[in-house]
């Protein structure tokens, strides 16, 4: 593995250009001239229409919906640029689908996010780039570099923001117990106190709220989680929090807004206020509405390119 390329090159696959695009620009790059197509019959085609002999290639693809076809975009997209001689090969995946199958929770169950590691280190990546993976220790199901990019300080300041005129009387909720780290760092950030939503879940994507850990009470609440996904467990607790814990408010954020099945009919239903996620996945049209308020990836995931381009860490860029 070369430790350098010669320059700097972006490349997109069609998941989310957008996002490419503003990475390019804040780099002061033009995006890679490059097309992905897929025939009648379903195969991919990649065709790399400039060199990347010795460079330092960034490939940006979210692996989102649909998840298998954009997967393998970036698995031939990364095999095109390995044979082309590329000097280094980054994949920059700001969502990466199959992160939730990272253990078995049964008998015979498949690890299908150590399977998709493998297939992207085989597939010729030197170093992957990506943002609030379902569990951190997904890092170690690779045998190459991972940087790992958080959501919280990106969205922490448009809350500060927000909430400058009710900030002693707002407090961070996770909206379960797997989230209460993510929701701690906010808190920190925020200075504010965190609460705690405990539930049961019944079956997939199905909760059932218990109990509300902490004083909501009269309080303008803000839900932390790393992904909204069918939205259930995020309306449910913002129900709770009203119903059961009397706040006077909720919003929430995420990282990703997967935003599958009914996700988008249970946000309008719900008496949450706003909805705050990254743009880390393309939000279509039809899925814009008034509540959800979308922010940009683009200037941290560029910074992060620059400093793994120079050799310099990422690790102060998330500090307090």
């Amino acid at each position: 593995m070369n430790i350098h390329g010669k320059d700097i090159k972006i490349f997109t696959g069609n998941s989310n250009p957008a996002v490419a695009k503003g990475i390019a620009e804040a780099l002061g790059l033009r995006l890679g001239q490059s097309e992905v197509v897929t025939f009648s019959d379903g195969e991919v085609s990649v065709s790399i229409k400039e060199s990347v002999r010795g460079s330092d290639v960034f490939v940006v693809q979210s692996t989102s919906y649909p998840v298998n076809d954009h997967l393998m975009e970036l698995l031939i997209m990364m095999d095109a640029f390995k044979r082309a001689s590329a000097g280094r090969i980054t994949a920059v995946i700001p969502y990466m689908g199959y992160a939730r199958q990272d253990r078995k929770a049964k008998a015979r169950d498949p690890i299908s996010a150590k399977l998709v590691a493998d297939l992207l280190t085989a597939a010729g990546a030197d170093r992957v780039l990506s943002m609030d993976l379902h569990c951190p220790q997904i890092q170690g199901f690779f045998n190459i570099p991972v940087d790992h990019l958080l959501g919280v300080p990106q969205l922490v300041p448009y809350f500060i923001d927000k909430y400058k005129d009710v900030k002693d009387n707002t407090i961070i909720v996770s909206p379960d117990l797997g989230s209460v780290t993510r929701a701690r760092n906010f808190a920190a950030r925020f200075d504010a106190p965190l609460a705690i939503v405990d539930k049961r879940r019944q079956k997939a994507n199905v909760s059932e709220v218990m109990n509300i850990i902490g004083d909501v009470k009269d309080k303008d609440v803000i839900i932390v989680d790393d992904m909204i996904d069918t939205a259930g467990t995020l309306c449910n607790a913002a129900k709770a929090i009203i119903e059961k814990g009397g706040a006077r408010s909720v919003s929430a954020c995420a990282t990703h807004g997967v935003l599958s099945g009914p996700a988008i009919d249970r946000l309008k239903e719900s008496v949450l206020k706003e909805v705050v996620i990254l743009d880390t996945i393309a939000l279509p049209e039809e899925k814009k509405i008034d509540k959800i308020t979308v922010l940009p990836v683009a200037p941290v995931f560029a910074q992060a390119i620059q400093r793994i381009y120079n050799d310099t860490p990422i690790s102060p860029m998330f500090n307090n």
